[in-house]
């Protein structure tokens, strides 16, 4: 393959600094950026890679002067295959209640008069507290 933004090719880890690592690809040097190592966070790149590791990288771009960006951490998203999360909508959550075969509209008048209820309690309930701390004084 060809050295081209998006593609994704084999590399050898030829140099580590602070700021990231310096991985040859096709006979050119490009720099890995420290946040491109990994997924999580990364404070010392040395504990990820070593001088001479062989690494995918992923040529995020080649600037006018040469310079070439590239990314482990997008190299290896490439290969995963994502699937959506699944979810049983017809299922409740924790301490939900569900309205049998209801329809949109039910289930939003429901929901309304419940936190209509919440809201009444939970002013009442400041209420008193209120009322209470004034007494004392």
């Amino acid at each position: 393959m060809t050295l081209e933004a998006g593609n994704i090719l084999e590399g050898i880890v030829v140099n580590i600094t602070n700021f990231g690592a310096f991985i040859e690809v096709d006979g050119k040097t490009g720099l890995v950026h420290i946040s491109e190592v990994a997924d999580s966070f990364v404070k010392d790149i040395r504990q990820h890679l070593n001088e001479q590791d062989k690494v995918k990288v992923k040529v995020i771009s080649i600037d006018d002067n040469g310079k070439i960006s590239l990314s482990i951490k997008q190299a290896n998203i490439q290969k995963k295959s994502v699937k959506p999360a699944e979810f049983d909508w017809g299922t409740p959550s924790k301490g939900a209640t569900k309205i049998p075969s209801a329809n949109f509209e039910d289930k939003m008048s429901k929901f309304l008069k419940d936190s209509e209820e919440k809201m009444q309690d939970a002013k009442k309930h400041q209420e008193f507290k209120g009322k209470s701390s004034k007494s004392k004084s």
